[in-house]
């Protein structure tokens, strides 16, 4: 479980397709000063652009080297977020799971990627910047809503706008944020990882079972 806060960014050292194990593994390097894995313990969860991943190694600067930690890659995990298509030296969002002594500064987020969304619009209003998000399953929308929760790249966003009929909503990135994840520098036609409110799924499941008959639009 996460905030959506996200604590820092990394960038990749190295995705391998073909790791030890025959699956794919991603390595991040962290800054020298970062503290990230000052208390990380091999079996940890680390979310990477809002993917929740298990920390199979990692080093520290007790070590003698730089920080960094290796997280290995599931295929469905492949085929549902932008994570393949992540190139070393590319930066990436880092939020350790949540302890229960933490404030819940964002909202619930399980690191687990509904889908992506391509990026269709970027403009900016005074020093904030509003994108606007257009994801590869429409039937997501059903569970966005205007001033609600949903976690991009990780990132816990309040949606600004919604537009079920056209297919997209959108969020606007404060001056502060803007410097604290990477989204922010993403342009026009580069994708992202949603994961929606899971409130809204259990909302639909109980209606389901209260009423055989309800459908919801897809």
């Amino acid at each position: 479980m996460f905030t959506g806060i996200v604590e820092e960014i990394g960038t990749v050292a190295e995705l391998n397709p073909n790791d030890a194990t025959g699956g794919t593994s991603l390595t991040i390097a962290l800054s020298p000063d970062s503290t990230l894995l000052s208390d990380a313990h091999l079996g940890d969860s680390i979310a990477v652009n809002g993917v929740c991943l298990t920390v199979t190694t990692f080093t520290t600067p007790s070590d003698g080297t730089p920080p960094s930690f290796t997280v290995g890659i599931a295929p469905e995990t492949l085929r549902l977020t932008n994570l393949g298509s992540l190139t070393t030296g590319s930066r990436v969002n880092l939020e350790r799971a949540v302890r229960a002594d933490t404030r819940m500064g964002g909202h619930f987020v399980q690191g687990h990627v509904d889908a992506t969304a391509k990026i269709v619009d970027r403009r900016p209003d005074g020093n904030a910047i509003t994108f606007r998000f257009a994801p590869t399953n429409p039937g997501l929308l059903r569970h966005i809503v205007y001033k609600g929760f949903i976690a991009v790249d990780g990132a816990s966003l309040t949606v600004t706008a919604v537009n079920d009929a056209e297919g997209w909503f959108e969020v606007m990135l404060i001056a502060y944020t803007q410097e604290r994840i990477v989204t922010a520098a993403k342009q026009v036609g580069e994708s992202v990882n949603v994961e929606v409110d899971m409130t809204a799924k259990y909302v639909e499941k109980s209606l389901r079972g209260y009423n055989p008959g309800y459908h919801a639009v897809r």
